[in-house]
């Protein structure tokens, strides 16, 4: 065994290569700061889109498609990130929309501004790890005055309103910022109605509100069906004899192909005699016409199939007065099980009246240039569908996604039934309580602690700055109301019907009915801080380059025995 030997004396100690060539290693404060760039490069990206007054961004992408919105999570998402640190961006943005549905926007903004204000903490030499036990915290107290502040929903809907004004007081303020803000009271009424519809209970399934798109008319054509909604599937000749419209019909929902099937390819059947062929003729005709009277036999009145019903099946049930849809996609028959009751049957043998599935009305309407299949009143299950109605496709999408953001709004408000002032409003107060907090505390955990003050700021600022009011006097003067002590300025914020008045555009947001749920500001104030001392936590980022270029010169994938290395 040879034994390592010190360096020779003059000679240059061997360079200690551990990674492959063409590695690039960045560390230390340069990369800390790097990845911190990166992010704020992020936030600057989707900065203009935030509160009423913000900008939608247009994206084209390779294929032709072209997106316009406003929702901070479909801008993240559709801009392709590929910097490591800042996808991290990307994550809280989409975890956001999941959970919550909204503030999108304002938790990738924040995240940002906590990065740019401790940036300069670590250009002076001060730990990242001291910074990340400052910020969370900080953060830890900010959830807390935020539950302090939240107002119940029971408490406010005693002074004569509703519940149901109530959650459209919350519809309202994130239907705001969105290309709907024109329409938002038809739109704030519909989507309540809808989350109404599936009842009170502790397990709101948003899935049960379907949402179909019809090209043309205005937005105030849309409309909200009390049950199940699909477009007229590929039918054949016969359907128009059948009936439209039943009340109290029985839905029979299949999963079998009802129509003569053609031979497969390279079959053969050797008959002897004319008779013989017939007979095959005949075999083929009595087991579709079999299925057809076992259908007929259940009394059935609407009959809906996953798989094709032919020509046959279609006039034949048109004879008897049944109205019948092939093709219907998997996803409209589970809402429709869902919605009627009854089980899809994969065979027409056994069919008992427990399998069937019922509604109040069963009809089929003309909307826009397109017929729709309606089931309304449906028993076992309470469910919605929205037709939105608008002109150009991207402009429906975006719709699409604002009620969306809407729903998930009043879903949450009806589940955990506290809410908080919007507008700015919570942040400021945040605000004031972090700087208050921090004075009586000592050493860099001060210091910390008022950056991330500081950084709160940053959603009334931007609002005001979208909206092109003077922001450096605007927070002064909610700073001034925040800072009473009677407590009695806790609920001001930003006031945008106070836009070009002379009077400072603030107002008391609780009483002008800009709520939000307060589960949007705690998941935004959790995964924010979560974000930045992940990114905070990094010093080396290791990235192999030449491993992710095409290399050249190098045989293909093998092709049989004559492409690729041969054999030996």
């Amino acid at each position: 065994m040879a034994m390592a030997r010190g360096p020779m004396p003059g000679m240059m100690n061997p360079p200690i290569v551990l990674l492959k060539e063409g590695t690039d290693t960045s560390q230390g404060k340069g990369q800390l700061l790097s990845n911190i760039g990166a992010c704020t490069a992020v936030v600057d990206t989707i900065r203009t889109t935030l509160g009423p007054r913000g900008m939608d961004k247009l994206i084209a992408q390779k294929n032709g498609t072209v997106t316009i919105s406003n929702d901070g999570a479909t801008i993240l998402k559709l801009l392709d990130i590929v910097h490591p640190a800042a996808k991290s961006l990307v994550d809280i943005a989409r975890a956001q929309d999941a959970e919550v549905g909204d503030g999108t926007t304002s938790v990738v903004l924040f995240a940002g501004e906590l990065l740019r204000e401790v940036k300069s903490l670590i250009e002076d030499g001060v730990s990242a790890q001291t910074i990340v036990s400052g910020l969370r915290r900080a953060s830890v107290l900010a959830v807390g005055k935020v539950r302090e502040e939240a107002q119940q929903l029971s408490d406010l809907t005693g002074s004569g309103n509703d519940l149901q004004s109530m959650l459209t007081r919350c519809a309202s303020t994130a239907m705001s910022s969105k290309l709907i803000r024109p329409h938002e009271e038809f739109f704030t009424k519909m989507v309540v109605d809808a989350v109404m519809m599936l009842g009170q209970e502790d397990s709101l399934n948003e899935s049960l509100i379907g949402m179909k798109k019809v090209a043309g008319g205005g937005l105030e054509d849309s409309q909200l069906v009390d049950g199940v909604a699909f477009k007229k599937t590929f039918s054949y000749a016969g359907f128009e004899q059948q009936p439209k419209r039943f009340e109290n019909p029985k839905i029979l929902l299949l999963n079998v192909e009802l129509e003569l099937k053609a031979e497969k390819d390279n079959a053969e059947v050797r008959v002897d005699t004319v008779n013989e062929y017939q007979a095959i003729v005949d075999a083929e005709w009595n087991i579709i016409y079999d299925k057809l009277d076992k259908i007929v036999e259940t009394g059935a009145k609407v009959v809906l199939s996953r798989l094709p019903i032919g020509d046959l099946a279609t006039q034949y049930f048109a004879d008897r007065d049944i109205f019948c849809a092939g093709r219907v996609t998997m996803d409209d028959l589970k809402r429709t099980v869902t919605a009627v009751g009854g089980i899809v049957q994969s065979s027409v043998n056994d069919l008992k009246d427990e399998y069937l599935g019922t509604c109040k009305l069963f009809e089929e309407v003309q909307i826009g240039n397109e017929r729709w299949n309606l089931f309304t009143g449906c028993p076992k299950s309470k469910s919605c569908t929205l037709i939105l109605r608008g002109g150009a496709e991207q402009f429906t999408d975006e719709v699409e996604r604002s009620l969306h953001d809407a729903i998930m709004i009043v879903r949450r408000a009806l589940k955990c039934k506290d809410v908080v002032a919007g507008g700015g409003a919570i942040e400021m107060e945040l605000s004031r309580f972090i700087r208050d907090h921090a004075r009586t505390i000592h050493g860099k955990q001060q210091t910390i602690m008022t950056h991330f003050a500081r950084a709160l700021e940053i959603i009334p600022r931007q609002l005001c700055d979208n909206a092109g009011f003077d922001s450096t006097d605007v927070l002064n003067k909610l700073r001034q109301r925040h800072a009473t002590e009677d407590k009695s300025g806790r609920f001001i914020g930003i006031d945008m019907k106070k836009e070009g008045l002379d009077e400072a555009p603030i107002g008391n947001n609780l009483e002008n009915f800009v709520w939000e749920p307060s589960v949007i500001k705690v998941n935004m104030l959790s995964a924010a801080t979560e974000a930045a001392c992940l990114v905070l936590s990094i010093d080396e980022t290791v990235k192999n380059t030449a491993s992710e270029k095409p290399q050249s010169g190098l045989p293909g994938p093998s092709r049989g025995r004559r492409g690729g290395i041969p054999r030996r």
